[in-house]
């Protein structure tokens, strides 16, 4: 089934079309993004059970964009009707503050006017069981079966949290020559099982996503054994003696590896603040030649997916690196601009209030030729790393510092059983993609986290790709 359309947003769009065409009078370019989306979040676990909207996620209303012939501009407003249109006006010709000024070294003729081509377009993702319709207590009932399954396995499990939120998003863009809406579906859920260790707790947390519905739940509680199985496994951990390893990443390491080592680096937001050291490399080898990787909401289905970014850019699938060759960035449309480049449908707002910044949307390397079993048997002295549990970039100076929360030594070709946690994945991001020597054919892309720019400015993405096998500093 197709996700339904907003009947709010319907209902705004005549009264949107006619204070653009009236803007469009006296600006040189003006758009409004209309959203309405809503969010509900559910969990079970020691502390209780919870469920009600989410926040962040939730809400309704409007973004206006002008340029004026100098600079670009934004107002944001939640209300609008036949009688409000002369006072938006008004705040905006009286009191809207300049969203940028000139960049060093602009004129004011050198100054662009974001394109505005013709573009038509009505899209709703799709899905097989709404959670709305499920209802809130069948989902807590199976979020609470999770739980006691997972719990009753072993009297050494503390807890098993379970989790599940969705979205569902509606919004339209319009302008003088584009009228886009799309109408949105994700949900994702989540497992974490706790064990205790010397007098503290260790636990392994997985999960599931997609751009649909509460079908994940069934995704969910396939992923319940793993999870509780390798907190179990943890109690027995040892401490990583910090060193340079073969390692063998599975496909949830390989994709934190992909968004801080790599998909923060090539925000071309950060390339017009020169913050971004990438802006030096493009079409340079920066890994592998085994190495390809993709960012775009246009080529995966998951929580990072959609059909129009929230400046009315179509989604793309952007190749960033191929075959080791950085070949271009990420941008949203104002980057893009200053830059003399095609923006990549990748400008994202935490809400209709909030600035639109460069963001990633599905960001995976492309799978290989290789097995997860070969690539085992290949390691004569180090790790198969798994459960990522956050991660740190510094994209001026390329260093990369992840946490891994499994650690299983190889040696000699074989898994000893031996597991280490946690361990500090570190190191200059070229040097760690160009130690690749071996890529998976298996796949996979999660979806079940958020994305901070400058902890803040949160959207959802997913990221992901095959199991890689590349030598990493760990400590």
């Amino acid at each position: 089934m197709q996700v339904q359309r907003s009947a709010f947003l319907q209902g705004a769009k005549p009264l949107l079309q006619s204070l653009v065409k009236q803007l469009s009078e006296k600006y040189g370019y003006v758009s409004v993004l209309a959203a309405d989306t809503r969010s509900k979040y559910y969990r079970v676990g020691n502390s209780g059970v919870s469920a009600g909207e989410d926040d962040l996620f939730t809400g309704r209303g409007f973004v206006l964009k002008v340029y004026d012939g100098r600079s670009y501009g934004e107002y944001s407003f939640t209300h609008i009707d036949e009688a409000a249109i002369p006072a938006i006006m008004a705040e905006v010709k009286q009191r809207l503050m300049p969203l940028t000024s000139l960049p060093e070294g602009l004129t004011l003729s050198e100054y662009g006017q974001i394109p505005d081509e013709p573009a038509t377009l009505l899209k709703s993702s799709e899905y097989a069981i709404h959670p709305e319709e499920k209802g809130d207590e069948a989902i807590l009932a199976v979020l609470t079966d999770i739980r006691k399954t997972g719990k009753g396995r072993d009297e050494r499990v503390l807890d098993c949290i379970a989790s599940f939120e969705f979205q569902e998003i509606h919004k339209l863009f319009l302008s003088p020559h584009r009228d886009l809406e799309q109408n949105l579906l994700w949900s994702c859920g989540s497992i974490y099982a706790m064990c205790p260790k010397d007098g503290d707790i260790v636990g392994y947390y997985d999960g599931a996503s997609d751009l649909g519905g509460a079908e994940v739940l069934d995704a969910l509680r396939a992923k319940l054994d793993n999870a509780v199985t390798t907190a179990l496994e943890l109690i027995d951990s040892q401490p990583m003696v910090p060193g340079e390893y073969e390692c063998v990443c599975t496909p949830a390491v390989t994709g934190m590896i992909v968004h801080e080592a790599f998909g923060h680096g090539v925000e071309m937001d950060m390339f017009v603040k020169d913050r971004a050291q990438a802006k030096q490399f493009i079409d340079q080898y920066v890994a592998s030649p085994l190495i390809t990787m993709h960012d775009g909401a246009a080529v995966k289905r998951d929580t990072g997916s959609y059909f129009f970014d929230d400046e009315g850019v179509l989604s793309h699938d952007t190749i960033i690196i191929d075959k080791g060759i950085l070949r271009r960035g990420l941008s949203d449309a104002q980057s893009a601009m200053h830059l003399g480049s095609e923006p990549t449908g990748n400008g994202r707002r935490e809400s209709f209030e909030r600035k639109a910044y460069t963001r990633m949307t599905n960001t995976y390397f492309e799978p290989g030729t290789d097995t997860l079993e070969d690539m085992i048997a290949s390691v004569k002295d180090g790790f198969l790393l798994d459960n990522p549990s956050s991660g740190m970039e510094d994209p001026k100076n390329w260093g990369i510092q992840c946490m891994v929360n499994v650690a299983r030594e190889s040696k000699d070709g074989q898994l000893t059983g031996r597991i280490f946690s946690p361990s500090v994945l570190t190191g200059y991001v070229p040097d760690l993609l160009k130690s690749i020597t071996m890529v998976s054919r298996d796949f996979a892309l999660e979806g079940g986290g958020m994305c901070g720019k400058g902890w803040k400015e949160w959207v959802k993405v997913s990221d992901g790709g095959p199991c890689i096998k590349a030598r990493i500093r760990l400590g």
